[in-house]
């Protein structure tokens, strides 16, 4: 069933775990996200970045995950990922998405609140929820970004002003990771994340949740993170046993992809402690 994350997220505050935003870039994809979402009975959000449009055309997307998720057995969430363009926002949710992220994490504090704001009263007038991102996750080289950044924590003061003044559902937080491949190790800050829980009382998420670790990241999960965006570890496992299996035909180098795909987003359903 297509809902919005909205009683996703307060099942999720109420029995401390968090969801899976599973990236999807095609139908293959998004189809295998859902078949391992009914088949583990567990809530599931299908996001869509805006960097992958170019791999994927927003209205197509729009088309796969709105049948995918009508059929399915389980609540299905419809998330525009990393929204930077009002204009694309806007598409979105004109197109069917349920909740939508504007991404002014790169602004300065008072531009972000202003974009944000304003992206929040056009998505609640119609019934779309919103995420924002506060601090800056940094980036790797990888398929979703080109260029490499710096992380810039989130500031708890910062945070809790931020989600007073723009009225969004949800909010992105940078306490350690980054998006892409790491270079080393993740350190992430969970006396940072124990702060903004204690000031700001909407859902938290996190982005970057890739190689991050299994011990970090149910920490995460059970200590005030509500939704972990993935993307980097699905394809890098479809790659692996691509690489690893060395299929002579497409059909079968589907197959292995999509089962590679369906195999990580199992295991991450049990990291989360998704209920």
């Amino acid at each position: 069933m297509l809902v919005t994350t909205k009683e996703m997220f307060e099942k999720a505050q109420k029995e401390n775990y968090a969801i899976p935003a599973a990236n999807f870039f095609d139908l293959d994809s998004a189809r295998t996200f859902v078949e391992v979402a009914e088949k583990m009975q567990k809530p599931l959000i299908l996001a869509f970045a805006q960097a992958h449009i170019e791999e994927c055309p927003l209205e197509e997307a729009a088309l796969i995950a709105t049948y995918l998720a009508k059929k399915a057995s389980v609540p299905v969430a419809l998330h525009l990922d990393h929204g930077q363009d009002e204009e694309i926002i806007k598409q979105a949710i004109e197109l069917g998405f349920t909740s939508v992220m504007i991404d002014a994490s790169q602004d300065e504090i008072e531009t972000n609140i202003r974009r944000s704001k304003a992206i929040t009263e056009y998505a609640h007038e119609r019934g779309v929820v919103v995420e924002a991102e506060i601090g800056h996750v940094g980036t790797g080289n990888s398929y979703e970004f080109k260029e490499t950044t710096d992380t810039i924590y989130t500031e708890v003061e910062e945070a809790a002003r931020f989600a007073k003044e723009t009225g969004v559902d949800s909010l992105a937080v940078s306490i350690g990771t980054a998006h892409g491949q790491y270079k080393g190790t993740p350190k992430i800050s969970f006396e940072r994340l124990e702060e903004i829980k204690n000031e700001v009382s909407i859902p938290l998420v996190l982005h970057g949740g890739s190689s991050s670790g299994d011990e970090n990241l149910h920490k995460c999960a059970v200590s005030g993170i509500n939704k972990i965006n993935i993307f980097t570890d699905f394809i890098t496992a479809a790659m692996d046993v691509i690489n690893e299996e060395k299929p002579e035909d497409y059909f079968t180098l589907k197959r292995l992809a999509n089962q590679a795909i369906a195999d990580t987003l199992s295991h991450y359903y049990k990291v989360f402690a998704t209920k």
